[in-house]
């Protein structure tokens, strides 16, 4: 039998804490067969974003074409897109399938708070390629932003807004709480099968780069490993490994601004 594999179409930090590193940190953690579609290239690092090139909307299509032709992915992980044209080159590969079941992680803004995607791309995302995902995953600010409405301050508001944004998608929605307040970060997941919350304490720590990346392709890469579980079964372990990173990235020590988690926490000797 072959190695499950997973596909993160995204884009590559050159800080390596979140984006394609992430991506593939975290399906190797998982015992998956990482595989990649750059979508665009940062200079970034744990305070921010320096610039971004985007990879022309030809050349993302060329690589899910060779990376399709070749090896059978079983799930795919959808990041950074940068621009509309390149949201466009991806909303048809899904259109094509192929790519397993999909996750969406709409990401439009860095943990720094560098804007990562421009009105026309957010407006195509919503539009084209929201509807054939299979998952969502954005956090508050992003759901606001997908539903045209103002973000959620509390989990009722989250929990509304969650359902609203499946409903007008068809798409399960993990709407994730790390930017409400409280001892707990409340993520809800919304669905065919109704609605979960999970919960997990909330973690002090400035190292929180990447999380959003790290969820999203733990959620890939668990669906991977697992044909046909539903995501109501696949998100508790995938966010018990992001709790988990979390935990341990407070003593990796990386760079002077929001630094990475530790995607390899289980294979560090006990200090």
């Amino acid at each position: 039998m072959s190695a499950p594999v997973a596909l993160t179409i995204a884009g590559s930090d050159s800080g390596g804490g979140a984006g394609i590193q992430a991506d593939l940190k975290t399906f190797a953690a998982h015992g998956v067969f990482g595989t990649s579609v750059l979508t665009a290239l940062t200079a970034q690092n744990t305070r921010g974003v320096h610039g971004v090139h985007v990879v022309p909307a030809a050349f993302v299509t060329a690589q899910l074409d060779a990376v399709l032709a070749d090896i059978a992915v079983h799930a795919t992980k959808i990041g950074m897109l940068a621009g509309a044209p390149v949201v466009a080159a991806v909303a048809a590969a899904v259109r094509r399938g192929g790519l397993g079941p999909v996750v969406l992680d709409p990401v439009m803004v860095a943990t720094s708070g560098d804007r990562l995607l421009d009105a026309e791309a957010v407006a195509a995302v919503r539009e084209d390629l929201l509807p054939a995902a299979d998952l969502v995953t954005p956090n508050v600010p992003e759901a606001a932003v997908l539903l045209g409405a103002a973000p959620a301050t509390d989990l009722d508001g989250a929990r509304a807004q969650a359902r609203e944004l499946f409903s007008r998608t068809g798409t399960a929605v993990l709407l994730k709480g790390g930017h409400l307040t409280g001892p707990q970060s409340v993520d809800v997941l919304v669905g065919p099968d109704g609605e979960t919350l999970l919960r997990r304490p909330r973690v002090d720590t400035t190292a929180t780069h990447g999380t959003g990346c790290t969820l999203s392709a733990a959620l890939a890469a668990r669906a991977a490993l697992h044909p046909g579980a539903g995501w109501a079964e696949l998100a508790g372990p995938a966010r018990d490994y992001l709790q988990s990173a979390l935990l341990a990235g407070r003593s990796l020590g990386i760079g002077s601004g929001h630094g990475p988690l530790d995607h390899a926490f289980a294979l560090r000797e006990p200090s």
